[in-house]
């Protein structure tokens, strides 16, 4: 099984950010990722489960505000 590595600017422009953000995750350990010498390369199935772990489910509850309940 392959699993493709991704630079730091290809992680932003899935995540829809800055450079910055990815290292900050990297710098903090939040994230897996693998040094190749001096590179720093994210799998895919990391950015996947970071995403999947930080994802808010919507509340399903259809009362409304100031309804009498």
């Amino acid at each position: 099984m392959t699993d493709q590595l991704l630079t730091v600017n290809e992680v932003a422009a899935r995540l829809g950010t800055t450079v910055r953000f990815p290292r900050r995750l990297i710098a903090e350990r939040r994230i897996v990722f693998v040094k190749v010498g001096r590179h720093v390369r994210i799998p895919e199935r990391a950015l996947a489960e970071f995403v999947a772990a930080h994802t808010v489910q919507p509340v399903t509850s259809r009362r409304r505000f100031g309804a009498v309940a």
